[in-house]
């Protein structure tokens, strides 16, 4: 092929290219391309893959997953995807984009990892407050006793009717809840 000839074929090859990812024909009614055609500086055609999910007020979108996973890249993924999808994976790739922006090892992994350990201290806390309420309402039982064997019989009527009152309104730990302070907290 002789030079001329040579660049038409690369330019058309390029405009076939293109025009399968549907970037040249114009956008009926809008004269505003998305933020991902304005970015990537081309012309947004009527049926832009990217336009719904990429809107010209919010071009920090699309620079965050653009960097991280390419233009081409999100453009295939989207179009492997149903309609119904794009929105949620749209937002999980700008979501892992900026995980992986700010931790470029780990990325959204990291972050999953960082919670699951505050989970298990939360539950471990957890599992101790129980415990010490559980030791708590086990001395308090033993006191009562103690003092219910102390006290004269005449004493004794208005003592049952003061505990009675006073369990009835600490009593939060009951038998049916006290089966889950010995299971496990993380299965």
């Amino acid at each position: 092929m002789v030079g001329g000839e040579e660049k038409n074929f690369k330019q058309t090859e390029k405009y076939r290219y293109k025009l399968r990812w549907g970037i040249y024909t114009v956008k009926a009614g809008e004269g505003n391309p998305c933020a991902a055609c304005k970015i990537l500086r081309r012309r947004c055609v009527e049926k832009c893959v990217l336009a719904p999910y990429f809107p010209p007020n919010d071009p920090l979108k699309f620079t965050t997953a653009h960097r991280v996973f390419g233009a081409s890249n999100i453009i295939k993924f989207l179009q492997e995807l149903p309609e119904p999808q794009r929105s949620d994976a749209v937002s999980s790739m700008v979501y892992e984009a900026n995980a992986r922006l700010r931790d470029p090892v780990y990325g959204c992994a990291g972050a999953i990892c960082q919670l699951q350990k505050q989970i298990n201290e939360l539950q471990e806390q957890l599992a101790k407050a129980q415990a010490e309420i559980v030791s708590m309402q086990c001395q308090h039982a033993n006191l009562m006793a103690l003092i219910c064997l102390e006290l004269p019989s005449n004493d004794q009527k208005s003592f049952d009717d003061f505990t009675s009152g006073y369990q009835s309104n600490t009593n939060f730990i009951d038998e049916n809840n006290l089966g889950l302070l010995w299971e496990p907290l993380w299965t």
